[in-house]
């Protein structure tokens, strides 16, 4: 019997925000995987470990969560005053597929430290000390994030004291810049409220009827009110991914949203779209003890939020759609800002179930449509291994 031996790929595995992923400069990426197409997707979930039936990754870098399920591609941007593209792949876990539609707001904060690290940004416009800012284009949805990462003798650096809940540790600060976030390419010609509506009433077949904001910023995402669909607001994972019939009716929801939304053309199609959109829902600020035993109080927060990913509660917030709550948070009238309090908005603090996010956007309305220059927040990054993956050599 023939048997093919594995090859080595240069990769890095990261840590960005409460995400982590293995990380992959283009030119490292074998030939057949450097064009979009079966043979890239085939490789990216055969590093990861999918499709795995057992839902655990064992047999590759994935963790079996959405959060740990990642993948990134680097290059040197070809785009006037940017310093790299930046391309993100979500791989299912269960199933042979590899999701392109959107961005992860997590790892955008590891994009910048692995792009100066290796050599993708120019070393003229890294300090000896300081901040270097890099400017990146992202490439699924066509944007422009702006990374502020720190630098200390001429590296990266990796440690300090910021804290962030939902990680373990501390360590650096790095501020993201999501410029222009609404998106252009989806739904409804790009508007940033594919419905033209602040709020819509949302059919889902023999689920009901809900109150909705669907908007395009960061990523497409679905608001609810926590109390129409039968909870508080205050939810960890265990109370949502422990019951098949909540997931199942978050699933209906997004279906249908995503129809709504002009994301897709029919409900079936949305199993080829687990990405995008995410359906969250919100509620107004009460006490709660997040997952890591911290209590959170009414008044630390302006609104809570639980937000779905892949199919299940995420432990956290993806950045995506932490600029989606910051954007319709500013927007008067949505059910977000409406969760907070309603009135103008230019930053606020939620609630999710590992503690709390502060997010800043800055919002305009002109002849009716609105707009957002930028979204911020504050994220860190880390190296956690660095060298090389090993995959079969017919894994592609």
């Amino acid at each position: 019997m023939t048997h093919v031996p594995q090859i080595k790929i240069p990769a890095t595995y990261m840590r960005g925000g409460t995400s982590k992923g293995v990380f992959f400069r283009l030119q490292d990426l074998p030939a057949a995987a450097q064009a979009p197409g079966p043979a890239r997707d085939a490789l990216l979930m055969r590093v990861i470990g999918s499709p795995d039936p057992y839902g655990k990754q064992i047999d590759g870098m994935g963790g079996a969560t959405s959060s740990t399920s990642k993948t990134v591609i680097l290059s040197k941007s070809t785009r006037a005053e940017h310093d790299v593209d930046y391309l993100f792949g979500q791989v299912s876990i269960d199933t042979s597929f590899v999701d392109w539609s959107g961005n992860c707001g997590n790892l955008s904060a590891a994009v910048g430290p692995f792009a100066i690290s290796n050599g993708l940004v120019n070393p003229d416009r890294i300090p000896l000390n300081g901040v270097c800012i890099v400017r990146i284009w992202q490439a699924n949805i066509g944007k422009t994030i702006v990374a502020h990462v720190p630098i200390t003798d001429g590296q990266v650096q990796e440690t300090g004291d910021f804290e962030l809940d939902g990680v373990t540790f501390p360590a650096a600060e790095v501020q993201l810049e999501f410029m222009d976030p609404a998106a252009e390419e989806e739904g409804a010609g790009g508007a940033m409220f594919p419905t033209g509506n602040l709020v819509d009433d949302l059919e889902v077949p023999g689920i009901g009827t809900f109150k909705a904001t669907m908007i395009n910023a960061g990523i497409p995402a679905i608001f609810l009110n926590a109390e129409d669909i039968g909870y508080t607001g205050a939810e960890l994972q265990d109370a949502i991914n422990s019951d098949p019939q909540a997931l199942a009716r978050f699933e209906t929801i997004r279906a249908h949203g995503a129809v709504r939304m002009g994301l897709i053309k029919h409900v079936d199609e949305a199993v080829k779209r687990q990405h995008t959109p995410k359906v969250a829902f919100v509620a107004k600020p009460r006490d709660y003890v997040a997952s890591s035993g911290k209590k959170v109080a009414a008044a630390d927060v302006d609104l809570l939020v639980r937000a779905m990913s892949m199919g299940k509660l995420h432990h956290a917030m993806m950045g995506t759609a932490a600029v989606a709550i910051g954007v319709a948070a500013a927007i008067p009238g949505t059910l977000a800002n409406l969760a907070a309090g309603g009135g103008d908005r230019t930053a606020v603090r939620f609630g999710h179930p590992s503690g709390t996010l502060r997010v800043g956007a800055q919002a305009q309305q002109a002849n009716g449509e609105w707009s957002v220059t930028k979204a911020i927040m504050s994220r860190s990054a880390r190296v956690l291994m660095e060298g090389t993956v090993r995959v079969p050599g017919d894994a592609f």
